[in-house]
């Protein structure tokens, strides 16, 4: 009897330690980060864009991934290598139309994306007759959709391609007032918890050379738009950047042009600082400071400085905190991005006024606890 009584406890026994050891790899496992590219034919058909993105991930070293979405290009792409085909991009289609139609929710709710590349407004922008508050409006409920989906998602927004004058004798005035909108709207929305950063896909960009209608890119197009991408969507994955491949964007490269300055802080060189104009017109322009951990511990915390020559002032900004006491201008990293691993680098992002004449970019200081 009192065998007998034992073995079911035993036998209980058993498969609960079963049960335990298939569960704990499922448990331990750390999921693909989910990465949705959301647009119109620009991301649709072809989209290769996608492909070239996934496949300089793929060999930096960002494996971990899983681009998502309801639509699949069935690899039409052909770039010699694979590449996920998964994608939301859905030819035709602008942003009012999507925000309009109530169309994104039911997208998110299938693909559950952790990441979100938005390159959205090219179709809003034909005929010239949406108004920039109007496309604005737009992008604010389309953000306000993702976060509904996923309180902590991180959105990437692009300041779109160009447009060529050939294609569309109004559009390009109109992607110009948009894309220099973005960077102060995207300020204005930004959470530490669901964080928006914004990828300049516009500057260098040529609506002629780069395109096949002056619309659609080709190859060398898509391959500007994936470098573009790049950092932005590895500062959003939080692992260290690798180092820059040969067909990396010229504002990123290692000797700045005119409209870029490189410093080191003093010292133990704990830290670097590039500086970049992004694209400035009539009385403002939009600026870019890079600040990248030098050192072989992780920081906790960040702060770059530099002084304007020419009477430039920050009106506002993104993913620091910057404050200007006459011609000096300091940032402090904010809570997401103060922390950096050995080798890693992270970016805030500025809009400033300009005299029209002289732009000079200053020299930057960080230092990094």
């Amino acid at each position: 009897m009192l065998r007998r009584s034992l073995l079911p406890a035993l036998i209980a026994a058993l498969l609960s330690a079963a049960a335990v050891a298939f569960a704990h790899p499922a448990r331990s496992a750390t999921a693909p980060v989910r990465i949705m590219p959301l647009g119109d034919s620009i991301t649709a058909g072809p989209g290769c864009w996608r492909a070239k993105l996934w496949h300089r991930l793929q060999t930096s070293g960002y494996t971990n991934i899983d681009f998502v979405g309801g639509v699949s290009d069935g690899g039409g792409c052909n770039p010699g290598y694979s590449y996920d085909f998964d994608h939301e991009g859905h030819g035709g289609y602008s942003a009012t139309g999507i925000a309009d139609n109530n169309q994104l929710p039911p997208w998110l709710a299938a693909a559950r994306p952790d990441v979100i590349l938005m390159h959205l407004g090219t179709n809003d922008m034909w005929g010239g007759y949406i108004p920039l508050s109007t496309k604005l409006a737009a992008f604010t409920k389309l953000i306000g959709q993702m976060r509904a989906n996923n309180p902590a998602v991180k959105i990437i927004v692009a300041q779109i391609i160009p447009m060529s004058q050939s294609a569309c004798a109004t559009c390009p005035a109109d992607v110009i007032a948009l894309n220099n909108a973005i960077p102060g709207w995207a300020a204005g929305l930004t959470t530490a918890q669901s964080p928006i950063t914004v990828a300049d896909l516009w500057t260098g960009f040529d609506a002629v050379a780069d395109t096949v209608d002056g619309v659609h890119p080709n190859d060398a197009g898509f391959q500007k738009m994936a470098d573009r991408w790049y950092p932005a969507l590895t500062q959003a994955l939080g692992a260290a950047p690798p180092s820059p491949s040969p067909s990396a964007s010229p504002s990123r490269s290692a000797s700045p042009s005119p409209s870029a300055s490189a410093s080191a802080s003093p010292g133990a060189s704990r830290c670097a600082a590039t500086y970049r104009i992004v694209s400035q017109w009539g009385g403002n322009f939009q600026g870019e400071v890079s600040v990248t951990n030098t050192s072989s511990t992780a920081s906790t915390a960040w702060t770059a400085t530099f002084t304007f020559a020419n009477g430039q002032q920050v009106s506002q900004a993104w993913n620091a905190t910057v404050t200007q006491s006459a011609a000096a201008v300091t940032a402090r990293n904010v809570t997401y991005n103060g922390t950096l691993a050995p080798g890693s680098a992270t970016s805030f992002g500025f809009l400033a006024s300009w005299n029209n004449t002289t732009n000079t970019p200053p020299s930057v200081a960080c230092t990094i606890s």
